[in-house]
């Protein structure tokens, strides 16, 4: 995962009141579905 997304994450799983993850070996296609995951969950989505 980049740096972008490891903060992005971040940002999303407080607004999703969800833990931030800790996983630190996710890769780019993982943390791309995490993202979506938490976005729906904060009712970002689109």
């Amino acid at each position: 995962m980049t740096g972008a997304q490891a903060s992005y994450l971040k940002t999303l799983a407080e607004q999703a009141h969800e833990p931030a993850p800790t996983e630190k070996g996710l890769t780019k296609a993982e943390a791309s579905e995490l993202i979506e995951k938490l976005r729906k969950k904060a009712g970002l989505a689109t």
